[in-house]
């Protein structure tokens, strides 16, 4: 467990989530990531939380700071992006930790392509979010704060 007052809730984004606004908005919306991290961090004082929000395009940074974050989160909320569909990696990585853990997709991924049906993460995760768009952080971190808290 985290060594703070508030429980910490790392916040991890996978390949291209960088480009947000701007890549695909028909499929992923036109809120930028910076947006979303800028109403993650609002909404975590809100609930009594701290939220450290971090992305990668590369698979191994990624598995770093879950590392990292060993002994040091209350939480994990996770869009493993592309990274959802081949990286046993991460999956391992995820699996150092007893806590709560949301992977979350901006667009429903069951509504897409085959390959995007099959992820390696939902398999550790403690629930899964997607189709809900950006509003989709949001709705992680309430139901995060609910599951660290015991709401």
């Amino acid at each position: 467990m985290a060594n703070t007052n508030k429980p910490v809730i790392l916040v991890l984004n996978g390949p291209n989530l960088n480009m947000l606004g701007k890549r695909e908005p028909e499929v992923y919306g036109s809120t930028t990531l910076d947006e979303i991290n800028e109403g993650l961090i609002t909404q975590a004082e809100e609930l009594g939380l701290e939220v450290q929000c971090f992305q990668s395009n590369s698979e191994g940074a990624l598995v770093t700071r879950i590392q990292e974050a060993f002994q040091n989160v209350d939480g994990i909320i996770i869009n493993p992006a592309a990274y959802t569909h081949t990286s046993v990696a991460i999956r391992d990585a995820l699996l150092l930790h007893d806590v709560p853990i949301i992977e979350l997709h901006l667009s429903n991924v069951y509504k897409r392509e085959e390959f995007r049906h099959k992820s390696f993460v939902s398999g550790v995760a403690t629930a899964q979010m997607a189709g809900f768009g950006a509003m989709g952080y949001n709705m992680a971190l309430q139901a995060m704060a609910d599951m660290v808290k015991g709401g």
